[in-house]
């Protein structure tokens, strides 16, 4: 019969779309320099949206560029990715500035982020400290990633954490923010920590 026909073609009552990722928004943080840009731009599945201008002779006085003499652009507002981790889990990438007079924008940026990376460069690791402290702070999960600038990666990782000053549940990292697979696994590390840091307080 006709109407036997259309009820048996009919989807059944219990098909479902599949889930929709869940969306985590993660800050790059670190100071001036550190390699923020190239760690959103190695792992980012999109083209990254860049806020990068060129560094001028006006800011000569205000930008420390020892050891980093060869940059030539600086990021003034954000930079912005994404990497899908999996198939439940999609991370939106927030690369925030690093000059100390855009640091007002850090606040907004961290709206809403579950967790940051902060970069550091072990051969200006002070330029991080203001990053570190911020996130503290705020009580902000992070993992340091401890960028190896041309592969070097002259200290340990616990060597790192001693000089820092950090506990014991912050993950270190050595990476290489221009590696795909490097910034990959930094970010799976942040990821790991606050899953174990939800399940204690699940927990507890």
């Amino acid at each position: 019969m006709a109407g036997s026909d259309r009820a048996a073609e009919a989807p059944t009552a219990h098909a479902s779309a599949p889930a929709a990722p869940e969306a985590v928004k993660i800050l790059i943080a670190g100071g001036f320099g550190v390699g923020k840009t190239t760690m959103v731009g190695s792992v980012s599945e999109i083209a990254p949206l860049r806020t990068e201008e060129p560094l001028t002779a006006a800011g000569l006085d205000v930008d420390d560029l020892a050891g980093i003499e060869e940059k030539w652009a600086t990021t003034v507002a954000l930079d912005f990715g994404r990497i899908t981790i999996g198939r439940e889990l999609v991370l939106y990438l927030f690369g925030t500035p690093g000059q100390q007079r855009f640091w007002f924008m850090w606040n907004d940026l961290a709206i809403g982020a579950l967790g940051a990376v902060v970069l550091v460069d072990v051969r200006r690791p002070e330029s991080s400290f203001a990053a570190i402290d911020f996130f503290e702070r705020r009580g902000i999960p992070f993992v340091v990633g401890v960028n190896g600038f041309h592969g070097r990666h002259p200290y340990p990782a616990e060597e790192i954490r001693e000089a820092l000053a950090l506990p014991e549940h912050v993950k270190v990292l050595l990476c290489d923010a221009r590696e795909r697979g490097s910034s990959r696994d930094v970010l799976v590390a942040l990821i790991d920590q606050l899953i174990d840091a939800a399940a204690g307080a699940a927990a507890s």
